[in-house]
């Protein structure tokens, strides 16, 4: 087992603004605390990985190579603030409205934990000491189900799915946030991750 624990970190309304399906730089636009929340998880010794779903791919919408220019633009904006991705994962699938190769239930598409896994055996990762960050409620059970700690920012989709699961009662995310950097500083705070020979903590409870 590695030494190193992981934050991941959903994309779109996470570290970036939720405008549906943002393919292109002029629709790419970064929340001014994402580079901080990054380099928090750096200077802390974790790996800051980025996973995210991008069925715009799959639906025609951008070319995949989009992902790829816009996770560049990403790191590049990080890097000027001192922070920096340690990978990308990212599906762009679609089970119902893909084309051509595209349209297929795959294993990667959130909520399923394929990304998690894959980027668990590339880098030798034990998810039960990772924590994911997220404004998505299915991205919280995706993390709880690989036995992941999971923190709710409520940016994005955040506000309206924390309400909508509430009233559904679901199984609530260890931490609620307003948004990726207080959510890092409260899983670093917390110790919700661990590396070896350390004892995770539990007893942080989302905020109301």
């Amino acid at each position: 087992m590695s030494d190193r624990a992981a934050i991941f970190f959903d994309r779109d309304g996470t570290l970036n603004e939720e405008v549906g399906y943002a393919g292109s730089l002029d629709r790419f636009h970064i929340y001014p605390f994402a580079a901080e929340a990054v380099r928090r998880v750096n200077q802390a010794g974790l790996l800051a990985i980025l996973i995210t779903n991008q069925a715009g791919v799959a639906r025609g919408y951008f070319p995949e190579s989009a992902v790829h220019d816009l996770y560049a633009s990403l790191q590049q904006h990080l890097a000027g603030h001192g922070a920096f991705l340690d990978a990308m994962y990212y599906c762009p699938h679609h089970p119902e409205a893909g084309v051509g190769a595209y349209l297929q239930r795959c294993d990667c598409r959130k909520p399923r934990p394929g990304l998690l896994q894959q980027a668990a055996r590339d880098f030798h990762l034990d998810l039960a000491a990772c924590a994911l960050v997220s404004d998505r409620y299915t991205d919280i059970g995706m993390a709880h189900s690989v036995g992941m700690r999971a923190a709710l920012v409520l940016t994005g989709y955040g506000q309206r799915d924390r309400e909508q699961q509430q009233a559904a009662g679901d199984r609530s995310p260890e931490i609620v946030a307003a948004d990726a950097l207080e959510a890092v500083e409260q899983i670093l705070r917390h110790r919700l991750v661990t590396t070896r020979g350390e004892t995770s903590v539990t007893e942080a409870g989302p905020r109301s």
